[in-house]
């Protein structure tokens, strides 16, 4: 694909394309109060500012994967990185909160076929010999950033104004054009397979099927009743989603191989994603909102609940994946779950004391030790399922599966946030910035049951893998 002494420079890209999606994804949840003002944004809309990107991501993440067989890895990944900053500057320049959604939308189709290809990038350009090693500095530097992009994102909300916010978007321009530099100045080979075949259909369908289902879960604002417009629209969207499984079932190129289901260890390991990675999006979404917009904490300090999780995860997935490796994955898996139900619990309780340091720095710490005994296990039992030939595309569904999560995650939770501080006869709205003890009391109530709900589903999780007996990967044909 490139000269090797050209390797390096191609490594810098795929770590640029990736840091791209990891800044926005992890510092937006902490700006979103300033976007809020800025703007003037409901919550509803504040949903969807971080949800236009995930729904079109998650949908079409394995699209943009194939893509990159079928015309060429460079080409793919550099139209990616070059969406994916044109729409930045969109969102950096957005005049209101709609714009701001549409922009966002574009981002994600940029990031669905930006970051399968940087790892994959990596693996064409250097031989198996040194591939390992690339892959860790790759690794690394995407737990570098996304630790330090909430801590710089926060210092620069905290001590600036409320429209700082629009600089998180804009600095990916000039890491955008260097990683677009490094990656066609020095690749001299890039492979195309014209006989591959994309599921174009099933990834508009299932953009479609999504949209609809998250659209209905963010139907309310100030805790009115679910409304039966909403009802026929979460329908159509289990219509739609019917009809994507429908496609799969029968195209010649499916988005999501039916076959990988016939294992139910694969399903099972695919559904205890799905409930660790909802309840985690629900956590780090909302927290923020109650600690910056209901107990008027900066932005940097809202920024400091990420860090734990940086580092547990940096410090623990080493040695979870060793453990795993000697007594299997389902001891690892159901420890993380419960260590995250109980964090999550503990976090529901001291909620109502607002003391960030002391009470909910420790419950997030707790979050971080269960997700660092997770990550890798719940990767080992994903690809333990499925023949060796096939864990590139078993890979790529257990991502868009974790992605789609989220993306259902902020909606629901939206919905349930928004109930619990009308309830609670809330002034205002969840995560508007408002110095009133009435508005932090109401939103202390509303968080408090988004934090339940996720001990309660890590807590199924864990009880779900109890009761799924471990399964050797097949061999292949």
């Amino acid at each position: 694909m490139c000269a090797p002494e050209h390797r390096p420079y191609l490594l810098i890209a795929a770590i640029l394309a990736s840091a791209l999606g990891f800044i926005d994804g992890s510092i937006v949840a902490i700006a979103l109060p300033a976007m809020r003002m800025s703007l003037g944004a409901t919550l509803i809309e504040a949903q969807w500012i971080s949800n236009a990107y995930m729904l079109s991501l998650s949908a079409l993440i394995l699209v943009g994967g194939a893509a990159g067989d079928r015309f060429g890895l460079a080409r793919v990944l550099g139209s990616g990185i070059t969406l994916f900053v044109l729409a930045s500057m969109a969102c950096a320049f957005a005049p209101n909160a709609s714009f701001l959604i549409v922009a966002r939308a574009v981002q994600g189709l940029g990031a669905a076929f930006m970051v399968p290809g940087s790892l994959a990038l990596i693996s064409r350009a250097y031989p198996k010999g040194e591939r390992g090693k690339a892959i860790g500095i790759w690794a690394a530097s995407a737990a570098v950033t996304s630790a330090l992009g909430p801590i710089i994102g926060g210092v620069a909300l905290t001590v600036g104004d409320h429209d700082v916010w629009r600089w998180i978007f804009a600095v990916n321009f000039p890491l955008g054009l260097l990683a677009l530099y490094f990656l066609f100045s020095k690749v001299v080979q890039d492979h195309s397979q014209p006989e591959r075949g994309i599921d174009v259909i099933g990834g508009v369908t299932a953009v479609l099927g999504l949209g609809l289902i998250a659209w209905a879960l963010t139907g309310a604002e100030h805790g009115e009743a679910i409304t039966w417009q909403a009802m026929m629209t979460g329908v159509g969207g289990l219509v739609v989603l019917a009809c994507f499984v429908g496609i799969q079932l029968n195209s010649p190129h499916p988005m999501v191989p039916p076959s990988l289901f016939d294992s139910s260890c694969f399903t099972i390991a695919n559904i205890v994603s799905f409930a660790i990675y909802f309840s985690f999006a629900a956590i780090l979404m909302y927290l923020p909102m109650i600690v910056i917009g209901g107990w008027g904490e900066t932005e940097l300090v809202a920024s400091a609940a990420y860090a734990p999780l940086s580092v547990f995860i940096a410090m623990l997935s080493g040695f979870s994946g060793r453990m795993a490796e000697r007594f299997g994955h389902h001891p690892l898996l159901i420890a993380g779950s419960l260590v995250l139900a109980t964090g999550y619990a503990i976090l529901a309780l001291v909620i109502p004391t607002q003391n960030f340091w002391g009470a909910v720095l420790p419950a997030m710490c707790l979050q971080g030790i269960g997700m660092g005994l997770l990550v890798a296990p719940l990767s080992m039992a994903v690809m333990a399922t499925v023949a060796p030939n096939s864990t590139g595309t078993a890979s790529g569904v257990n991502n868009a599966v974790i992605r789609m999560s989220s993306l259902i995650a902020v909606a629901i939770m939206g919905s349930v946030v928004a109930v619990g501080y009308g309830a609670a006869d809330g002034p205002a709205s969840y995560g508007e910035i408002m110095q009133d003890p009435g508005h932090a009391a109401a939103s202390n109530a509303a968080f408090v049951t988004v934090a339940w709900c996720a001990a309660l589903i890590c807590a199924l999780a864990a009880l779900l893998t109890a009761l799924s007996p471990p399964k050797e990967r097949p061999s292949d044909p």
